[in-house]
């Protein structure tokens, strides 16, 4: 089959669990002997920009009419089987689907977050979960400046929600949903059911799994207020109160509130802040964990490092909502807690810690739910069917008007 994948590749100054979905899915199709193309864009090459262009960049989020043209002679020169869309944010616009309608190509997109219903892709809202732009005009979100808290970068989001969201729901043959829970919020929001269907996200086997009882627990992402950094702290604040659980917890990953877990971490013999970890230092780090924390507040689509810990049989300690509890197995393959309460979440971490051989069985428990479920074999067989599902289902293309 021949496959060209379009994405926006995000900053690598924080880790990015989309960009590596991507890689790792082009490095699966080609390892089967599928041929694959990509089609890209970095923000890292933002700061290179001059001023005017830099300026200019938040008008082409709604529409790049120069990536329309552009990869419509690719796909024309190229003639792939379909085209496999994941962000396209900011650089790329959703022209790419207008470009995949003017060559004739069938698109797939994988919804990698809520965008096409939230301009932030969050449904959250100061640290709680927000649905008031569900179904509706995205003017609320720009009114509280959703996205990176400012109402004029929220903007172009806003707009390209508003004038595209007809040209995602007709231009793309099959949505790739992450997870169950995912589908069903977007469902009730109104997409087309017809057109979205479970795809998990896979994980590679690693090189390591853990071998004994584990040294630490370990946060691994992005250091941002709704993955639950804060809610992480406070959580550990109240069981250093009252004497720890015997083992630290380490902190990676870059992100907002870097300053904020450095000065907390600081000076501190149970807490320690590693940076930003590389593919390599992850593994080893799950490979050594106790359990993995994923305390997110907001509803993860997925939740990437919670698998990577099953495939490392390493029980995950996350939040009781979206993705995780299709995820986990609470009792069974780790540990669900209340979301947004640290008292709960405290809770959950001792227990964790508490009984070395109940801890050994759910990461036996968990390792086996990966190579069940979120396997690379598994991984390929359900990609290649939906591409198939979508050269099958083709629609005529939709011309060239915008």
């Amino acid at each position: 089959m021949h496959v060209l994948v379009v994405h926006n590749r995000y900053a690598s100054a924080q880790p990015s669990g989309e960009n590596k979905v991507v890689d790792q899915e082009v490095g699966l199709l080609r390892a089967a002997g599928h041929r694959v193309e990509v089609f890209e864009r970095r923000s890292d090459d933002i700061a290179a920009r001059s001023l005017l262009s830099k300026a200019a960049v938040p008008l082409l989020v709604p529409w790049n009419p120069a990536v329309r043209t552009e990869l419509a002679a690719r796909l024309r020169t190229s003639r792939p089987d379909v085209v496999h869309v994941h962000n396209v944010f900011p650089l790329l616009s959703p022209a790419v689907l207008a470009a995949c309608a003017d060559a004739g190509v069938p698109a797939v997109a994988t919804l990698h977050n809520y965008t096409q219903i939230c301009p932030p892709g969050t449904l959250q809202r100061d640290g709680h979960p927000c649905t008031e732009c569900v179904g509706s005009a995205p003017l609320p979100a720009v009114r509280h400046g959703c996205y990176r808290n400012s109402r004029l970068a929220t903007v172009p989001l806003a707009v390209s929600l508003s004038v595209n969201r007809r040209r995602w729901w007709s231009g793309v043959e099959r949505f790739l949903c992450i997870s169950a829970a995912q589908r069903d919020v977007l469902v009730r929001s109104g997409m087309p059911p017809e057109r979205l269907t479970v795809k998990h996200n896979f994980v590679a086997d690693p090189d390591e799994r853990r071998a004994g009882a584990g040294e630490h627990l370990l946060y691994l992402g992005r250091l941002a207020e709704v993955k639950g950094v804060r809610l992480l702290m406070a959580a550990w604040d109240r069981i250093a109160a009252e004497g720890g659980v015997g083992v630290p917890l380490v902190i990676a990953g870059a992100g907002p509130l870097e300053q904020e877990v450095t000065a907390w971490a600081a000076g501190r013999d149970d807490v320690r802040y590693a940076g930003l970890y590389d593919p390599a230092e992850c593994r080893q780090a799950i490979a050594r964990s106790v359990a993995v924390v994923a305390p997110s507040t907001w509803l993860e689509a997925f939740g990437l490092v919670v698998v990577e810990a099953m495939a490392a049989g390493v029980p995950a300690v996350a939040a009781g909502h979206g993705a995780f509890t299709e995820l986990v197995e609470d009792g069974l393959t780790g540990l669900l807690h209340r979301p947004g309460e640290p008292a709960s979440l405290a809770a959950c971490l001792r227990r964790v810690t508490a009984g070395p051989a109940r801890n050994r069985e759910m990461g036996q428990a968990a390792r086996r739910r990966y190579e069940q479920g979120f396997s690379p074999a598994v991984g390929l067989q359900r990609l290649v069917e939906e591409y198939r599902t979508a050269i099958a289902g083709r629609t005529e293309p939709m011309g060239g008007s915008r």
